[in-house]
């Protein structure tokens, strides 16, 4: 069995590696909220260019200015495309962050349980030779008692 002195140096190895999973983790979820930040950003700006083109319409407009709004719209929906992608990719790291945070989580508590029973077992062990100690006390004041 382990020393004490080792388990507690897997145990600190265990909190640090949870430690720096867990900043990982963080990172990869703000990643994919920004993502989703920067889709529905392009989302409304796609939204608020077509109201221009159509506005741009109504009052008329040059074939060539017809030719650049629908080629910048159709930019934008390739930009929107790429952003889903975007999205796509960082839930998918998210996840796998989240997959080893939790394997270092379940590794640190396993080393906590050890160390929670090896306590145990010498507080258990030391219990015993007190109460052993305390026996023959009693038992040497019986005998010089006589």
């Amino acid at each position: 069995m382990a020393s004490k002195a080792q388990l507690e140096t897997l145990m600190d190895l265990a909190r640090r590696e949870t430690d720096d999973a867990a900043k990982r983790l963080g990172a990869s979820l703000k990643a994919v909220d920004e993502a989703k930040q920067k889709h529905e950003m392009l989302i409304g700006f796609r939204e608020e260019y077509i109201k221009r083109f159509e506005a741009a319409q109504a009052a008329g407009i040059t074939p060539m200015a017809y030719r650049n709004f629908v080629a910048f719209i159709d930019k934008l929906e390739v930009a929107i495309k790429g952003q889903l992608e975007m999205i796509r990719h960082a839930q998918l790291r998210s996840e796998q962050e989240k997959a080893a945070w939790q394997g270092s989580e379940r590794k640190r508590m396993s080393y906590s349980t050890l160390n929670d029973r090896a306590d145990a077992a010498a507080l258990k062990l030391e219990n015993k030779r007190d109460q052993k100690a305390m026996d023959e006390h009693a038992a040497r004041g019986a005998y010089y008692k006589r």
